[in-house]
């Protein structure tokens, strides 16, 4: 149900070139924030925020520039401004909780500019109890047709040197290790040796990347991010240090044009979301809100779950994408030889089918099933990948045959190499290649520099491009996670079968660099995960590389049970167990969590966190009264007391406990674990003990007695 309250509508017109300062004030629903925007003398557009009587953002500049003819910057007029108040609430597909509310007030401010024959623009903001968004409006009119923006002068000037969580700016990667540091210090070229980065642009030594996270000293935490980024360049921030001003800094074109709009089109919403308590920004549902309702009326397709592949060994080096074992070479595929390496073979795809279908893991994801791995990396050339021509020994009909007779959906795999022009000559004939076979899905790929050349994986026309493939594949009834893309922005919630993007630094990395820092996972749920759902693949069993090769020294930073952890503090409704369906085998009793755990939940309940340092989280699975929770911590040890106040006070429970062993540390002794079973009631408390770089994963489960 929605309630709309039209508050007021304040209608100023003039024809004066010059005014007296003009200011509104907008109040949160609950009071609690306030928004004022101002209208300097010159015709220059503000806006202030604070929360709790302290102040947020200063007074941050609104605008935009275009290349030619008069800009969004100056010279306004007040024409008109709306408010309401808007209290409703929708179901999600799927996601972190079955009801999701959306209650702001609302404000469009309509401007007008007399030097350019009374042209309109509006600046539209959304005020929550939790933050805010805005975005810049251009209304189609005679006087605005085709306009190329080349900046943005939106700024968030911020209250003091707050402490920051950060990856560097990148025009092309988001797979940069977190750094902490406060305003003042961030140097975003200072990159940390043998981060195992393949292709990258970083901006200048003072862009980061959104979601950027702040901690105040007065303990106060905030994000800043952006909402429903269509049609217009990713969004990264320039840090002024001396000042503690945020600028926005959009990613240009070859010819350093930000993005090509006509008039009707909008902005994506910038996003500043507050809290009190650092768990209360992993709740905040702002970004889901400030997109459009799912544009997918049939949406059966779409169904959440785990799923294994023929992946971790690749990255490991057991097995090979490529059929011949000469990746990086030109082959002819009529010359191409068996190196006995293709972990795409028929008989061990046979293998992780029946794998699946015994442990009841709904998907199998399929890499290097299909010809021009050999042609392929590093390369910056089109046609090197064909969607429709598997290998010689990837039988597409008989494999699909018996994943069908198995109860075991297949995803496929479609890396590009980021030819993304030659992608999208394929996507017709590819994607009916694909729903004959009745795949579940696809995961896409987009390693390398982008066809057509001078563009970027966040620019404006990739970002197109990335909608077009969640829109056929919506055509087509498919599922997408998108690797290498740009940072999610909540379009989960328009286009609910795009479940997933990796867009950071993923597990992979610690298979053949130095990896990421055991606090890595206790920071991206405070970032990048703000956006959406992250295909990070977890579940990692054997957490040291010289097992499979004795010269490594690498391994995961991490214990088993933080694996196991993971799969409740960083969500996603598409789970990967990415580890050899062999080390699964070794350890069934603690691979039945993974079997266990959802990925669909109706709540969601932090009941503590600090980013960087832990987080435990515990949530409710989608029609059933079973909870799980997941409890991650950083390089230190740590022990917290679980209470059950969520739980139902007349009912009874078992909790079947994954914690690390007693000697358990992620470098010295990684793999121990123990596994126990009690009985639970609301008013219980456990104490638990979390291993330095360690985690704990805990089932709660309705019992009779």
């Amino acid at each position: 149900m929605k309630l709309f309250a039209l508050c007021i509508s304040l209608i100023c017109i003039s024809s004066s070139s010059t005014f007296a300062n003009f200011y509104f004030n907008l109040f949160s629903p609950d009071k609690q924030l306030q928004l004022n925007f101002q209208l300097t003398r010159e015709g220059v557009p503000f806006y202030t925020l604070n929360m709790d009587n302290k102040t947020i953002i200063k007074k941050g500049l609104l605008g935009i520039k275009l290349k030619d003819g008069i800009s969004f910057d100056e010279g306004f007029q007040l024409k008109q401004i709306d408010t309401a108040l808007i209290f409703d609430s929708w179901k999600p597909v799927w996601g972190e909780e079955r009801l999701i509310v959306n209650h702001y007030r609302s404000m469009m401010v309509t401007l007008t500019q007399s030097t350019a024959s009374d042209r309109e623009f509006k600046i539209e903001f959304r005020l929550f109890n939790d933050g805010l968004g805005f975005r810049y409006i251009f209304p189609g009119q005679e006087v605005l047709y085709h306009f190329i923006i080349s900046d943005e002068l939106t700024t968030f000037p911020l209250s003091d040197d707050h402490k920051c969580f950060w990856i560097p700016g990148d025009y092309d990667s988001n797979e940069y290790m977190y750094s902490t540091s406060k305003l003042s210090e961030i140097h975003a070229l200072a990159e940390k040796p043998g981060t195992g980065i393949g292709f990258k642009s970083p901006i200048n030594d003072s862009c980061v990347q959104t979601p950027f996270t702040l901690k105040s000293k007065d303990g106060f935490y905030l994000a800043i991010h952006e909402a429903a980024l269509i049609n217009y360049p990713a969004m990264s921030l320039e840090v002024n240090r001396n000042q503690f001003v945020l600028k926005s800094h959009l990613t240009p074109d070859c010819y350093g044009n930000k993005a090509y709009l006509r008039g009707g089109s909008k902005s994506p919403w910038r996003v500043i979301l507050l809290a009190r308590k650092a768990g209360e920004l992993i709740t905040n549902r702002i970004i889901l809100n400030l997109n459009e309702p799912s544009t997918i009326k049939n949406t059966d397709y779409i169904k959440p779950g785990k799923f294994i592949g023929i992946w971790w060994e690749m990255h490991i080096g057991k097995s090979s994408w490529d059929y011949s074992g000469k990746m990086g070479l030109e082959i002819p595929y009529n010359q191409l030889q068996a190196s006995g390496k293709h972990g795409a073979n028929g008989i061990h795809v046979k293998q992780y089918i029946d794998f699946a279908s015994k442990e009841h893991i709904p998907y199998l994801l399929i890499e290097g099933w299909n010809t021009g791995w050999e042609d392929w990396y590093g390369s910056w050339k089109e046609q090197v990948f064909d969607f429709t021509k598997p290998y010689p020994d990837f039988d597409i009909e008989n494999i699909s045959n018996y994943a069908k007779s198995k109860n075991v959906k297949l995803i496929m795999h479609h890396e590009t190499s980021s030819a993304v022009t030659d992608y999208e000559r394929q996507m017709d004939q590819a994607f009916r290649f694909i729903k004959k076979y009745e795949y579940a899905g696809i995961k896409s790929g987009y390693v390398g520099r982008i066809i057509p050349r001078g563009e970027h994986h966040d620019g404006q026309w990739m970002v197109n491009h990335y909608l077009r493939v969640a829109e056929k594949c919506a055509e087509n009834n498919l599922m997408l996670d998108a690797h290498e893309s740009v940072r999610p922005t909540g379009l989960q919630r328009t286009y609910p079968n795009w479940m997933a993007c990796e867009a950071a630094r993923g597990n992979e990395f610690n298979a053949w660099s130095v990896g990421s820092p055991p606090e890595h996972e206790t920071i991206l749920p405070f970032t990048r995960i703000l956006g959406g759902p992250m295909d990070y693949t977890p579940g990692i069993f054997q957490i040291k590389m010289n097992y499979y090769d004795s010269t490594k020294t690498n391994q995961l930073h991490s214990t088993l049970c933080k694996q196991l952890a993971l799969y409740v503090t960083l969500y996603s409704p598409l789970q990967m167990a990415a580890d050899l369906i062999e080390n699964y085998q070794q350890k069934p009793d603690a691979f039945q969590f993974i079997k266990d755990v959802p990925t669909d939940w109706d709540s969601t309940i932090v009941l503590d966190a600090e980013p960087g340092d832990y987080i435990y989280v515990a949530r409710k699975e989608k029609n059933k009264n079973d909870w799980y929770i997941g409890a991650i911590t950083d390089e230190l040890s740590r022990d917290f007391i679980m209470n059950f106040d969520f739980l139902d006070a007349d009912k009874n429970y078992e909790a079947t406990i994954y914690r690390d062993g007693d000697t358990a540390d992620w470098q010295k002794n990684p793999m121990q674990y123990t596994i126990e079973k009690k009985k639970i009631r609301k008013k219980d408390k456990l104490k638990i003990h979390l291993a330095a770089g360690g985690g704990c994963a805990i089932s709660v489960k309705e019992s009779g007695k």
